[in-house]
């Protein structure tokens, strides 16, 4: 019943049907439709946060019933990973929540989204209910952090795998700036991550008469300063995780007389780095590497708090689409834009690699070829940018943003700019109102080194 023309085809995944087109489509039925419904989706937290997205809905029938679910199954994914949320409530479809239900229990295809969002997100039960809708009514907590909030004497921390970076600034100017060597992931004692944080800190304090607030960087979920996932304590046994990880950066708080003190995801901090470079807000950023980080800034210049864990959001609907090997969900985005795409699409490609190849080293093929001229490389790279193109106007009908910031391994060299004027390509044809909007940024080199902790140092506030 779905009439959808892409006026792009990937070179290398001609069948990718991007969610966008799909959506539209849909929604232009369900407008002509007699019948129709209004439906409110609400993400909820155990902090009682709530965001909701209204929608149309067609009619409760037999002819109606896949589509109705394939639109709301996939639009409450979206959701879920993009805001975060152990609480789904809906008005307006009670069929469909009783489905899904089903669908996001612990013995359902999306048994991996119920068990993370439960037991490593906001350790409580997950629940999908129906509600009335005025009920659900829109319910926010302030904002994380807001960019270029650089008053007062500062300290700004990065943790990154290799090493760890700090700065210090007063009044938005840095004095000192440092990056130091560590290995933290698969070390199992949490008093090393501590002492070197700590250690961290001290060194950049010295160069400050006093210390106004901290702020930090690292890759994962955090929530209420805690982190819940981690890369950097993958070592640590998770009994010791909860019981001297889980309040790691409350006790830093404390150690420092208590001044204010907040971490965000890296995601959401490069969004951060890169408002202060453009010198703008309504920031999404999207960085393509072993797999596909995020992070939003909205236009208030905010950091919101949201997972915006967008390698887990879909963003093709076809029914046989990559399936991403940790969730086993299909048409995620870590499968287009990431290290694990090129993976994917280099046998699709033509070009050979030997058995075995590890992700960053087929990488570094493609990229090789192409600078070469091998063609067959460069259809590598205008793949994931035809549906980085349509990607990015599905991601603006749940973001507000005037800029994307494109970083990564996979952005870098001339690859990199083969995705950008693809993607730039489908906008201009397929959506010039949104190529007339959105803008697309690569970060300079002093910000791909130390702008991480300039920009964590902005996240508290200063009363």
């Amino acid at each position: 019943m779905l009439k959808i023309e892409p006026k792009f085809r990937p070179a290398l995944d001609p069948d990718f049907l991007p969610a966008v087109l799909w959506n539209q489509s849909y929604r232009q039925l369900a407008s002509s439709e007699e019948g129709s419904r209004v439906v409110r989706i609400a993400i909820e937290r155990s902090s009682d946060e709530r965001w909701v997205y209204d929608t149309a809905l067609l009619p409760d029938k037999e002819a109606y019933r896949s589509l109705n679910l394939l639109y709301l199954e996939r639009l409450v994914k979206f959701l879920l990973w993009a805001w975060g949320g152990s609480r789904i409530r809906m008005s307006g479809a009670p069929e469909v929540v009783h489905t899904l239900k089903g669908i996001y229990s612990p013995g359902g295809p999306r048994a991996f989204d119920h068990d993370f969002m439960a037991k490593s997100c906001f350790r409580e039960p997950f629940t999908i209910d129906k509600a009335e809708h005025d009920s659900l009514t829109e319910r926010l907590l302030p904002g994380k952090g807001q960019a270029r909030n650089l008053t007062g004497c500062r300290l700004g921390f990065d943790l990154g795998g290799s090493d760890r970076k700090c700065a210090a600034l007063i009044d938005g100017e840095v004095v000192f700036s440092e990056e130091i060597k560590w290995d933290p992931y698969f070390e199992s004692d949490p008093h090393y991550h501590l002492a070197g944080i700590q250690d961290s800190l001290q060194r950049a304090a010295k160069h400050l008469p006093r210390v106004d607030a901290i702020g930090g960087s690292a890759a994962g979920i955090y929530i209420d300063n805690e982190p819940r996932i981690g890369s950097l304590f993958r070592g640590v046994s998770r009994e010791d995780f909860d019981r001297h990880i889980r309040g790691i950066f409350k006790n830093l708080k404390s150690q420092w007389n208590n001044v204010p003190f907040e971490v965000a995801n890296d995601g959401d901090v490069t969004a951060i780095a890169g408002a202060i470079s453009i010198q703008d807000n309504a920031v999404l950023g999207m960085a393509m590497g072993t797999s596909l980080a995020a992070g939003y800034i909205d236009p208030d210049g905010q950091v919101t708090g949201w997972l915006n864990e967008l390698a887990f959001a879909p963003v093709d609907y076809r029914p046989d689409a990559p399936t991403d090997e940790w969730s086993g969900d299909l048409g995620c985005g870590v499968q287009y834009f990431s290290q694990q795409a090129v993976g994917r699409l280099l046998p699709l490609s033509g070009i050979e690699a030997k058995a075995g190849l590890p992700l960053p080293e087929k990488l570094e093929l493609a990229q090789s070829r192409h600078q070469e001229g091998d063609e067959r490389a460069r259809s590598i790279f205008q793949t994931i940018g035809t549906c980085l193109g349509y990607s990015v106007a599905h991601y603006s009908e749940f973001y507000d943003f005037r800029h994307l910031l494109f970083l990564g391994r996979v952005s870098s060299g001339e690859g990199g700019s083969v995705i950008l004027e693809e993607a730039r390509r489908v906008l201009s044809l397929e959506f010039p109102d949104l190529v007339k909007k959105i803008t697309f940024h690569t970060p300079d080199e002093k910000s791909k080194r130390h702008g991480q902790a300039v920009a964590a140092a902005s996240l508290p506030s200063i009363v």
